[in-house]
C-alpha cells in the first residue's frame, strides 16, 4: 500500500522503512501501524476509537498539516525506528536554504559556492576536524529545493490554520504582477486577526494564463478548495492591479 497526503486528515504521517515499505504513524499517540493499515477506513477507525472524543476531535486538516510538518521535522526518534540526522547539521541545512531563498539565488549555489567556501575557511581557521564536520551538511541542489519547499508548506499551513481559527473574517488583496520572464502572476495577500492583533501575510502567488476576472477568481477558488477555506470567511477583497 502507498501513502497519500489525504491521510493527514486522520492524524497520521508516514515513515519509509529500510526495506522501502511505508508505514503510518499516529501524530497523537505515536502508534506505528503496519503497511496494511494504509487505508482511509483503518486510519479513521484508529483516530475515532482512540482520539475521537479528546482534544483533537475538532482538529482541522490545516491544523493537522502544521502538526505533520513539525512532527516530521523532529520525530526522527530511534524508538520509532528512525536513523536520526544530527540536529545542528539539519538546522544548518535549513538556515542556508533560507538565506539562498531570501537572496533569490540559484539553488545550485549551495554546493558550488557556499559549501566549498565554508569548507575552505573551516580548514584554514579551525582545522580538518571542523572541515569534516561541515562537510556533512547537505547542500545539494535537490536538498536546497526540498528545504525551501518544506518551509514554504509549513508557513502556508500555519497561515491557513490561523485564518480558520481567526475570531473575525479575513480580507484579501489581489495584485497582478509579472515575473522576470514577463509572465503574468497573481499575488494574493491576506489580513486577519490573531491574538487580538491584525496580521498581514503573503498568501500565495500563481501564474495567470489570462488576466480575465473569471480566471483570477478561479485561482482563488481553487486555492480555497485545496486549503478548506471559503468565501464565507472573507470580509473584503481589494483588487489593486488585478481585474
Amino acid at each position: 500500500r502507498k501513502w497519500s497526503d489525504e491521510y493527514v486528515k486522520h492524524g497520521f504521517t508516514c515513515i519509509t522503512e529500510r526495506d522501502g515499505s511505508q508505514r503510518p504513524i499516529c501524530m497523537i499517540c505515536n502508534a506505528k501501524l503496519s503497511n496494511s493499515s494504509l487505508a482511509p477506513a483503518k486510519l479513521k477507525e484508529h483516530f475515532l476509537k482512540l482520539h475521537g472524543d479528546g482534544e483533537y476531535k475538532n482538529t482541522t486538516l490545516a491544523e493537522f498539516k502544521v502538526k505533520r510538518a513539525r512532527f516530521d521535522e523532529k520525530a526522527t526518534l530511534p524508538a520509532l525506528g528512525f536513523v536520526p540526522i544530527n540536529k545542528p547539521i539539519l538546522t544548518a541545512s535549513y538556515e542556508v536554504a533560507y538565506l539562498i531563498a531570501k537572496q533569490g539565488k540559484p539553488h545550485t549555489i549551495g554546493e558550488t559556492l557556499v559549501k566549498p567556501a565554508a569548507l575552505k575557511m573551516a580548514n584554514l581557521i579551525l582545522g580538518t576536524a571542523a572541515e569534516g564536520k561541515l562537510s556533512q551538511i547537505p547542500l545539494s541542489n535537490d536538498t536546497i529545493s526540498d528545504r525551501i519547499e518544506c518551509m514554504s508548506k509549513d508557513i502556508l499551513a500555519q497561515v491557513v490554520a490561523d485564518l480558520i481559527s481567526s475570531p473575525a473574517k479575513f480580507s484579501l488583496q489581489l495584485d497582478e504582477t509579472t515575473d522576470v520572464s514577463n509572465l503574468s502572476q497573481l499575488a494574493v495577500f491576506v489580513r486577519y486577526v490573531k491574538d487580538d492583533m491584525i496580521n498581514e501575510e503573503f498568501l500565495f502567488c500563481k501564474p495567470l494564463t489570462t488576466t480575465k476576472a473569471a480566471d483570477v477568481k478561479k485561482l482563488v477558488d481553487d486555492f480555497f478548495r485545496d486549503n478548506n477555506l471559503s468565501w464565507d470567511m472573507v470580509s473584503a477583497v481589494c483588487t489593486d492591479g488585478a481585474p
